[in-house]
């Protein structure tokens, strides 16, 4: 959702030893992210001047960060495939001032996060990484930029971009390069995005909404050379969602005519939608125009019932009150729940208008356990 800390489940840890991370059972994100201790970190409180590219590094008195990559691919025979690839940085307490006492005293857990849908196959493929940071496992530089969890990994080119992805599991590969055709993009109120009341919920966000894409995936042994658009956001904050919210439905949604468009719709205890649920629309050109609840109206039009029994409302009626239009979030595969130590849906969608497709995205979907 402009992403609301998914790593956060890691409070709940049952073990860490070293670089092992044991998680022993699948974990709510809404609930953790209504259970953290905020003591001694900072807070996103107000507008701050964002600078570039330190920005695109770590932020270190923050308690958790996020850089997540979206997008919609296809080989040259117009098999379609989706993907996600994100990294999560956790701390575990407030950084300190002394020197530590060793090289695996260490207070941040970086969890990565990958996935690709196969449409043709009906295959929704997900891996994770869990580590502490030990010397050199996980980590991220502003210049040059890069993140990595192990040998998963974001890196710039010599002259900033492309950004080369490079994920390497057992299920699938992914080696992608990525160029933005639309410039950064501050979410909120120039960057500071408000989820609940209480000041410092709130998280600093911008995106690159619109990234040229191209590269190969990897699955069974068959490489298939893809091209497509990609999304990143990137959000670093501390405060947890108010104990009213429940969850959340995030768009990321890119149109044939250049046009973008990101919605966090923010639930509350009531089924109704939160008035902090806001987005932002992005033209052809990049100018972009904050949108608030009563400019924009979602509601689930069908559902889906997971193996694991979370029923995900996976097709959504989208109105766009100023313009008069209604739109129709479809996916491209129901079976994209990412059943990982902490449980959601995540996928890649076709946005439709009068029966005609008009674009694709991504939508992510907590809080349904």
């Amino acid at each position: 959702m402009g992403r609301l800390i998914l790593i956060l489940f890691l409070i709940l840890l049952s073990g860490c030893q070293e670089n092992q991370i044991v998680v022993t059972e699948k974990l709510s994100a809404t609930r953790l992210l209504s259970s953290v201790d905020q003591q001694g970190f900072d807070r996103a409180e107000k507008p701050r001047e964002f600078i570039f590219p330190q920005d695109h590094g770590p932020h270190p008195r923050f308690r958790n960060e996020w850089w997540y990559f979206t997008g919609n691919l296809e080989d040259s025979s117009g098999r379609r495939f989706g993907y996600q690839v994100t990294f999560f940085r956790f701390a575990l307490k407030p950084p300190s001032e002394k020197a530590a006492a060793s090289h695996w005293a260490n207070n941040q857990i970086w969890m990565a996060h990958a996935a690709i849908t196969d449409k043709d196959s009906k295959r929704h493929l997900t891996q994770e990484k869990l580590v502490r940071a030990g010397p050199g496992l996980a980590g991220s530089h502003a210049q040059p930029f890069s993140v990595w969890v192990e040998d998963w990994q974001v890196q710039q080119g010599k002259e900033g971009f492309p950004w080369h992805i490079r994920i390497n599991s057992e299920r699938f590969k992914l080696d992608l390069e990525v160029e933005p055709t639309v410039g950064i993009i501050l979410q909120g109120d120039k960057g500071l995005s408000q989820k609940s009341a209480e000041p410092g919920n709130a998280s600093y966000y911008y995106s690159y909404p619109r990234l040229n894409s191209r590269g190969q995936i990897t699955i069974n042994g068959q490489r298939y050379l893809v091209t497509g658009l990609s999304w990143f956001d990137r959000e670093w904050g501390t405060s947890a969602l108010s104990p009213e919210q429940t969850g959340w439905d995030w768009f990321s949604l890119q149109f044939n005519s250049g046009d973008n468009l990101m919605f966090y719709h923010l639930r509350n205890r009531q089924g109704t939608a939160d008035p902090f649920s806001a987005g932002t629309w992005i033209d052809n050109t990049g100018n972009a125009k904050r949108l608030s609840l009563n400019e924009i109206e979602v509601a689930p039009s069908n559902w889906w019932r997971s193996p694991n029994g979370n029923n995900y409302p996976v097709e959504w009626t989208m109105k766009l009150k100023a313009d008069n239009r209604t739109l129709r979030i479809k996916p491209i595969l129901n079976e994209q729940e990412m059943d990982l130590s902490v449980r959601y849906w995540e996928g890649a969608v076709d946005i439709y208008e009068q029966g005609k497709q008009i674009g694709s995205g991504y939508l992510e979907m907590t809080g349904y356990e």
